[in-house]
Parts: structure tokens; sequence; C-alpha cells
């Protein structure tokens, strides 16, 4: 039987995340300005094609996949990403951190500053609909933030953890997966996420707060293009 976190994007658009799905019964995905995912109830190649009928020209999308894929034409691939799935199994007691500001509306052109500066993954205008951002400021500069993203049931996606690089190695990134980790556990919610396979800093700094590997995944950044 199929593990919810085995097509998270499809699940929680129809569960956590389902007040901000489009689409049908057997393909949804989130405005463009929220975040780029689409997904799938069953994923096949006639599922890419009217998917690509019912967004606009030019338009790129994510989608999640357990193994390599074959994209129909229509699509171009503009970048394929290697990860890890991990889920937060352990974390062990953590108080809560000091000093972390809840983010707003009025934060969101720093919050895009800091996500296109560090590229922790597609951040967007509103993308801050997702809810439940911190972050740490120097003075009015935001410096590092994390938040959640996709709500799979009873699992959280903790996300865009990021750090100014004038600032990595003060423990900030910690901090915040902590408070994240907090919020969720007090929840009763398991908190996931995902990473580059080849970003072993951030990889470490996981495994230290409980997140095991799950599986392996791979992001596919897909634009709709012209028919030949």
């Amino acid at each position: 039987m199929e593990h919810v976190l085995d097509n998270p994007a499809w699940n929680a658009l129809i569960s956590g995340n389902k007040h901000l799905a489009n689409g049908t019964d057997d393909i949804k995905y989130f405005d463009k300005d929220v975040s780029p995912f689409a997904a799938f109830r069953e994923r096949s190649p006639d599922k890419l094609e009217l998917l690509r009928q019912m967004i606009p020209d030019d338009e790129y999308r994510l989608i999640i996949n357990l193994a390599e894929m074959e994209i129909p034409s229509g699509w171009k691939v503009l970048r394929l990403m290697q990860g890890f799935q991990m889920v937060c199994e352990s974390a062990g007691e953590h108080p809560e951190p000091e000093g972390l500001v809840d983010l707003t509306e009025e934060h969101a052109p720093q919050m895009l500053a800091l996500a296109k500066l560090t590229n922790p993954g597609p951040f967007e205008e509103r993308t801050i609909a997702f809810g439940h951002y911190k972050g740490i400021f120097d003075g009015d500069k935001l410096v590092a933030m994390a938040g959640q993203r996709l709500h799979v049931c009873d699992f959280a996606e903790v996300s865009a953890v990021c750090t100014h690089p004038d600032y990595t190695g003060k423990g900030y990134a910690r901090a915040l997966l902590i408070s994240q980790i907090n919020r969720l556990r007090a929840a009763s919610k398991t908190p996931f996420l995902h990473v580059r396979n080849d970003n072993d800093r951030a990889i470490k700094v996981y495994q230290s707060l409980g997140f095991v590997t799950r599986r392996e995944v791979y992001f596919y950044a897909i634009k709709k293009v012209g028919q030949e």
C-alpha cells in the first residue's frame, strides 16, 4: 500500500493544503505565486498532457517523483534535482529558542530576497500562505527563516530553511528547525522535509535533530512549451 509521503504534493493538495488547490479529481496544483508544485492521483504521461492544457503558456511546474521519469513533448525540462525525503523520528526535547519572530505579509519582500540569495527551493510571492514562518533578524534585516509547506494528513513539511551567507555558523538554522519541530509535535504532526542529496551540511543538521532518510526523490522543474 502506498504511503502518503510517496505522493506528498498530491496528498497535501487533497488534505492539509486543499484550500490552496486548483484542478480536477485527478490533477491538482497550486497558484503559481504560491508554489509551482503540481501533482496527480496516478502518475502517467497522459496526466502531464492534461496538466499542460490547464495552465498558461510558458508557465513552469515542479513534479515530485520516486524515480526518474520520461517527460513527454509539450514540456521542457528546466532542471532535474535529486534529493532525499527525511522524516523526524526522534528529535528529543528542546526548549523553544528565543529571539524568533513570526513572519507576516509585511516581511514578504525580505523573505523573497533571502530565498533568492540562498536558493532553499522554490519560494514565490505568496509562499507565505502556507503559514507558520519564523525568522531571525539582525536589527531590521531578516537573516534566517524557516516555515512549513506541504501539509500531508498527519505529516507536515518543514521548508525554506535558509540563512544569509554572512550569518552562517551561528546555529540559526538549528534554532528555527527546533521551533518548527516543537510546533508540529504540539499539533500531533510528524515533521518531514526534502533536501538536495548534495547538501551535506544541511543533512548533518537535520540528522542531529532526529531526521532520517525515508527515500530518494526526484524533482522535475518543467516548463510548458508549444507542441512541435
